[in-house]
């Protein structure tokens, strides 16, 4: 078998490489931010002393642990659209409504994971800092956001990296509704060229240097943010 990587001269492939790159750094970051974001909103919500409130999140981190992540994609993308008003479904559908949809359910998948490895952060902090951040003043939202959180992050940051890890590759699977992410890309450029080893071996390689990124800014985050910090004296 030849191998040849002279499609990388062609200046159209390397503008869909770099395209589809953009795209899933874009549907990474994205789903990053606003999974972290549902997840410290539930995790505030679950201390809500009410077990019809607790069984919902319950109920939410279920069903986005469970379904597999392309069903949640399609769900969104296929399904949701025929649940709103006609209007709205116009409005939605000018857009750019592949990625939209995309990034909804992705972040809405990861946040059930973040959501898990926070509560995991928060079992291991000590009771008596919640009663001692109370005997001093502090609301039950400020000593969440002040003294429980920021602590529970850390003991939270390794799986929460592994997580991030997974989501990063999970991306490749809104290719399955038409977003022109890496996956995609490496798909349409064999189709064109014919050259299938070469350019699944290109991406492959671009994967595997993002996750590895990812893996060691992750690894620079824990040592930096340690468990066991302590304030100096």
């Amino acid at each position: 078998m030849d191998i040849s990587f002279s499609l990388l001269s062609d200046p159209d492939v390397l503008r869909m490489i770099g395209k589809g790159t953009a795209i899933t750094l874009r549907l990474f970051i994205g789903a990053l931010l606003g999974g972290f974001a549902v997840a410290l909103i539930l995790s505030g919500i679950n201390l809500i002393p009410s077990r019809l409130v607790r069984g919902m999140v319950s109920l939410y981190v279920e069903y986005h642990r469970n379904v597999p992540t392309v069903v949640q994609i399609m769900v969104w993308y296929f399904g949701m659209p025929e649940i709103l008003p006609e209007p709205i479904r116009i409005w939605v559908n000018q857009g750019n409504t592949e990625f939209s949809f995309a990034l909804v359910a992705l972040s809405l998948n990861v946040s059930a994971y973040y959501y898990e490895d926070l509560r995991s952060g928060i079992r291991a902090i000590v009771s008596t800092q919640v009663e001692a951040a109370r005997s001093i003043g502090l609301g039950a939202v400020q000593a969440l956001v002040y003294v429980v959180l920021p602590q529970a992050a850390r003991y939270a940051v390794p799986p929460l990296i592994n997580r991030s890890i997974i989501l990063f590759k999970d991306t490749s699977l809104a290719m399955v509704i038409g977003v022109t992410e890496l996956t995609y890309q490496t798909k349409k450029i064999e189709n064109i060229t014919f050259q299938t080893f070469e350019i699944f071996l290109i991406g492959t390689l671009i994967y595997l240097c993002m996750s590895l990124l990812i893996a060691i800014a992750g690894a620079q985050l824990a040592r930096k943010y340690p468990p066991d910090f302590k304030v100096p004296s």
